[in-house]
């Protein structure tokens, strides 16, 4: 069974992208727009991994992984920042949150599935 991806991003350009490399790669993809879409796309679709925005509205990054690691059935759940921040205090922030990595964009589709595939186990 593949495993599932979900990817959190408001832009089109960014999921249509990770949605391209994940599934050249076999995963399955289910996408979000922003946090709040993304807590709810979790609950309804459950996912093997998160990669999610920081810069989203509705709810950014920080508030959603935040509110994945309050579920205690989402506390193990890897989740990937993939972002153009790259400020030491964004990922400060981001790890104190409950993320557990950080891809700065525009990513390297070679490099972001090896990750993946790393925290998924």
């Amino acid at each position: 069974m593949n495993k599932k991806i979900l990817t959190v991003d408001d832009s089109r350009t960014m999921r249509d992208m990770l949605k391209l490399a994940l599934s050249d790669a076999g995963y399955d993809v289910v996408q979000a727009e922003d946090g709040v879409d993304g807590l709810e796309t979790l609950d309804r679709e459950g996912a093997d991994v998160v990669i999610t925005d920081i810069n989203m509205p509705r709810m950014d990054g920080f508030g959603f992984i935040e509110g994945v690691r309050a579920n205690p059935a989402y506390r193990g759940l890897p989740v990937l920042v993939l972002t153009t921040e790259s400020s030491p205090e964004k990922k400060a922030r981001a790890k104190e949150a409950g993320a557990t990595g950080w891809i700065v964009k525009p990513f390297d589709p070679v490099k972001l599935v090896d990750v993946v595939r790393r925290v998924s186990g």
